[in-house]
């Protein structure tokens, strides 16, 4: 027992910093992993979650096929250009995000990070990931992903999203293109079915958003962001949202109806577009004013999430089945 004691005062007093330099040290390089965690943040990894897998399943339902190290490239490419976006978007909307309950906890809100750092970040991002996809891949995939992170960065955020309640609906284009650059990075051209899933996740974005912005409204207005529920109110928006469900339903159908695809995307756009249909016409006659109140809202923004994740898993089983 004794020897055991004195072996590990032996490693305690071995494993501590024997000088003030070597605490700086140590604190140092916990300030770097930090920053480095509040880097990563500042990409929305949550949100990039979706961007990948949307643009792998473009990727891989495309016709022809991509060497496995240029798909990956591709992805990775795409990954880091959403990254990019995120992080224009956060430098420019430090003062939005200070306000609002859920994004004040972000790095430059919370103070972890300076305005300048992010920017640069944003930017060297951005240029990496077209300089990437373009040699890597093909320009027309890289043109595509340079002009998404312009429109995000720029039209959305710094022109759309201050002025106009229709900026999630001309602003969610931005977040439509990764399965068309999927798409082009296998084909090298832009068809019907490249246009038609940048339509699917363009219609389905209004009925996502506002689903959440109806029970986080009071954000929204405290922070002077125009959306929807702000300027038209619940109503309004509640009716739109079921509007934009109807075009959704269509879009998600066209490519079966269009021989496009077979009998797998068929039936799960079909049955997928009729629930989301359903659900956004219980939002649509709710009267609820509570956030606390609104289940059907957050219904409706849980199973937004799943029903493009199902849908563009359907569209790649589908392409798997008819290859074999």
């Amino acid at each position: 027992m004794k020897f055991a004691a004195v072996v590990t005062a032996a490693a305690f007093t071995e494993n501590q910093p024997e000088s003030d330099t070597d605490m700086t040290t140590a604190s140092t390089s916990l300030q770097n992993l930090a920053s480095a965690r509040d880097l990563f943040a500042l990409t929305k990894p949550r949100v990039m979650s979706l961007v990948i897998f949307t643009a792998l399943c473009g990727l891989l339902a495309a016709p022809g096929a991509l060497h496995p190290v240029l798909g990956f490239t591709a992805i990775l490419a795409i990954s880091l250009g959403a990254g990019a976006s995120a992080a224009l978007n956060q430098w420019y909307e430090h003062d939005i995000d200070s306000v609002m309950k859920r994004t004040r906890s972000r790095p430059l809100p919370a103070g972890r990070m300076d305005r300048d750092t992010a920017l640069h970040f944003g930017i060297g991002l951005s240029f990496f990931s077209v300089l990437l996809m373009g040699v890597a891949v093909n320009w027309l995939s890289a043109a595509i992903l340079a002009f998404a992170i312009f429109f995000y960065a720029v039209v959305y955020t710094i022109w759309l999203k201050r002025n106009t309640p229709q900026n999630i609906v001309i602003g969610g284009a931005a977040g439509a293109f990764p399965p068309m650059i999927g798409w082009t990075a296998v084909t090298g051209d832009i068809t019907v079915m490249p246009i038609l899933l940048f339509a699917i996740i363009f219609f389905w974005t209004p009925p996502h958003f506002w689903a959440l912005a109806l029970f986080v409204n009071s954000d929204y207005s405290k922070a002077g962001v125009p959306m929807m529920p702000v300027v038209a109110g619940r109503q309004s928006t509640r009716k739109q949202i079921f509007g934009y469900s109807l075009i959704l339903a269509i879009c998600a159908i066209a490519p079966f109806a269009l021989n496009a695809t077979g009998a797998i995307y068929g039936t799960a756009a079909i049955l997928l577009s009729i629930f989301f249909s359903a659900l956004s016409f219980r939002v649509m006659v709710s009267k609820t004013s509570e956030p606390s109140d609104m289940v059907q809202e957050k219904q409706l923004f849980k199973f937004s999430i799943f029903y493009l994740f199902a849908l563009f898993a359907a569209l790649v089983a589908d392409r798997a089945i008819l290859a074999v």
